[in-house]
């Protein structure tokens, strides 16, 4: 999307008070509290603080997210975002990957990826215009280079040609049921492409419905990993399904039909 001159005012201002809230944000990332192997280098802790900095800024405008304090953005956007890229911090792309975050909301989990992993290219998709019309402008202020916004909704652009089983990586987060989730994202997937649902609690009638609809949509539930939040000690869970065979034409269904009727 092109960005649009009237916000031109949401370039991150940061502020000393800024800055000084976001000082504890170098001591949580010690991989002894938050389990990753990485720490960010000083450039990507700056985005990050840029990208909190635009985030509040645009928050006054387009209502983005409730979750404003230092510590609950850290952990609730930030950690959380990478924390379902475990799998790629012990073992780190070696080529350029195609991703796509669908439901993208205020730019989480694929801005902080993109911030992380300047490898994989990042589309962040979502229905809202206005708040793409935003993060266009975020990515412009923050320099990023691997990461785009395409406007639609999830049931249309798997059913396109150009985007459907053309990504590596499909992420998911705050969308809704497992099932649908699933249906979202795996056709989107290239054969040997992963699907990085973001879950919080997982339920057994989850675990026991999600294989059966994994296979269906041509793919497996490769792993479950439970977490704990470094500083609330939250719940959360992603769950991992590794596309094997091509998506039935049928998938994703009409707009709609997906929550209404989850497989």
């Amino acid at each position: 999307m092109d960005s649009v001159s009237s916000l031109d005012s949401l370039a991150p201002s940061i502020s000393p008070a800024i800055v000084q809230d976001t000082q504890a944000w170098t001591t949580w990332w010690d991989p002894s509290h938050t389990h990753f192997p990485w720490q960010p280098t000083a450039t990507q802790q700056a985005l990050f603080i840029e990208l909190y900095a635009a985030i509040l800024q645009g928050n006054r405008q387009f209502n983005l997210t409730r979750i404003t304090e230092p510590a609950d953005f850290w952990e609730k956007h930030l950690w959380d975002s990478l924390s379902g890229m475990l799998p790629w911090f012990l073992e780190p792309p070696t080529h350029r990957l195609k991703a796509i975050d669908i439901g993208t909301g205020c730019g989480f989990p694929g801005l902080a990826i993109a911030i992380v992993f300047p490898q994989i290219q990042v589309t962040l998709m979502d229905s809202t215009r206005k708040k793409l019309v935003f993060l266009d402008q975020v990515i412009h202020n923050l320099g990023l280079k691997n990461a785009k916004t395409i406007v639609e909704r999830a049931e249309t652009l798997g059913q396109q040609s150009r985007h459907r089983g053309q990504y590596d990586l499909a992420f998911i987060r705050a969308v809704g049921g497992a099932s649908l989730c699933a249906e979202y994202s795996v056709p989107f997937l290239k054969e040997g492409g992963t699907a990085i649902l973001y879950r919080g609690q997982w339920s057994q009638d989850e675990a026991g419905q999600l294989p059966g609809v994994a296979e269906l949509l041509g793919s497996e539930l490769t792993q479950i990993q439970p977490w704990s939040t470094p500083l609330t000690a939250g719940v959360r869970h992603c769950v991992y399904l590794q596309k094997h065979d091509p998506t039935p034409k049928t998938y994703p269904r009409a707009i709609g039909l997906p929550s209404q009727k989850p497989l």
